[in-house]
């Protein structure tokens, strides 16, 4: 009996165990993700990412992969059309492809010489080949609407939007609006366009569709307009179609300190006595570029004993204006400049206490005082190309104005 008792119990043992052992679940590998990059299926290789170092060449780099001085000569005069070799630096990364098989053979050499382009060199074939080719960029649009807090960049920045979107505006808006003198809570809208490489990498901004700031309780537009197809700049234009860019920039210098305006009397610090001061100076450390704030000629570019270094611009037969006590001069006589081209660097020289710009202007022969001069706007827009900016403009300023009051309720 007890044989039997023993022998059931086993039975139950077996059978209990075995339907334990269905119930086990065993784990499964984790399948690898895949990966592509350069236009390649990145598992289907060994890769190797590095970055060029002090004394590396694209020659001593694949000389490490099993290559010989003959071969690694063969391969840079192979490619040197498409592929020039000198033009790697330390830094810029690149990628090598190899076999997963044992002989873990170089089959590409891949070399970025910035965030968009690079460069493929293919070991794969008999014949090695180099091509030069482009990341896919996508373009993203979007609107950003609120008030200010802070400085601009600083505002932006809190929007999730970029140092390069700041700057762009500054440029579009620095013959408009003094955004030293904008208010905490003025309000503000702007529509742009960003770049991405593969859809992730952000690559800075690529157009700037419209844009509304408020200024002294008044909203300046600015939309993007080509008065002719064949102009290879766009200029900016309020909803009414004034031109934003004046004929001249505000200032001489892009951070703005005034430490002394144009005067019929005032104390000079160096001569010590009252004197007329015919221009405004504006202080900043030296080294600092001094801009031209209008297009012209350099009339005169040299040193004298008040004015230190100095350089003079005929903008046309009505204006000229003339910069001093630079530090250096980065002008010659007789040659063209640009509006905001830097044309020398501030500093002391001449009769001047500290590293500062003094800027004079003249009209029709007499120095004025620039700070209260009404000056010329740039070319006017066409009368004929009215219609056309008008059906542009509007749809983007009711865009930008929704999105504005939209915000606004939130």
């Amino acid at each position: 009996m007890k044989k039997i008792i023993t022998l059931l119990v086993i039975a139950l043992l077996i059978i209990s165990c075995k339907k334990d052992s269905e119930n086990i679940v065993l784990p499964t590998k984790k399948a690898e993700p895949i990966r592509y990059d350069f236009g390649f299926r990145l598992n289907d290789f060994l890769v190797i990412n590095d970055t060029i170092k002090s004394g590396d060449t694209f020659g001593s780099i694949i000389e490490k992969q099993n290559l010989n001085g003959k071969q690694v000569y063969d391969i840079v005069a192979k490619v040197k059309d498409t592929f020039d070799v000198r033009i790697v630096r330390i830094g810029k990364p690149y990628t090598m492809l190899l076999s997963k098989d044992k002989t873990k053979k170089l089959e590409y050499f891949i070399y970025q010489p910035d965030q968009l382009n690079y460069y493929v060199v293919n070991f794969r074939d008999s014949i090695v080949l180099a091509s030069k080719k482009t990341k896919p960029v996508t373009l993203k649009r979007r609107t950003i609407a609120g008030e200010l807090n802070g400085s601009l960049s600083e505002t932006l920045h809190n929007e999730g939007a970029s140092a390069a979107l700041s700057s762009e505006l500054i440029g579009i808006y620095k013959w408009s609006i003094d955004f030293f003198k904008s208010k905490k809570g003025d309000k503000f809208a702007v529509t742009f366009t960003e770049r991405f490489i593969n859809d992730s990498i952000y690559d800075g901004i690529d157009s700037l569709e419209c844009a509304f700031f408020e200024y002294k309780g008044k909203n300046i537009y600015a939309f993007p307009f080509k008065q002719n197809a064949s102009d290879k700049k766009t200029d900016y234009y309020d909803d009414e179609g004034k031109a934003l860019k004046n004929f001249f920039l505000k200032a001489p210098l892009k951070s703005i300190n005034i430490t002394s305006k144009f005067s019929k009397s005032r104390f000079h610090p160096v001569q010590m006595r009252f004197k007329a001061h015919n221009g405004t100076d504006y202080a900043a450390p030296s080294g600092t570029p001094i801009m031209t704030t209008a297009s012209g000629v350099v009339e005169k570019a040299g040193y004298s004993i008040g004015n230190g270094n100095y350089v003079k611009v005929k903008h046309d037969k009505t204006y000229a204006t003339q910069y001093l006590h630079m530090s250096r001069i980065l002008v010659r006589r007789g040659q063209h400049v640009t509006q905001g081209q830097t044309i020398g660097k501030v500093g002391s020289t001449g009769l001047a206490t500290g590293p500062h710009v003094c800027y004079r202007f003249w009209k029709n022969g007499k120095q004025v005082d620039a700070l209260k001069l009404k000056l010329p706007n740039s070319t006017p827009m066409d009368s004929k190309n009215k219609p056309r900016f008008i059906e542009f403009m509007t749809p983007l300023k009711r865009e930008l104005d929704s999105v504005a009051l939209l915000n606004n309720k939130n």
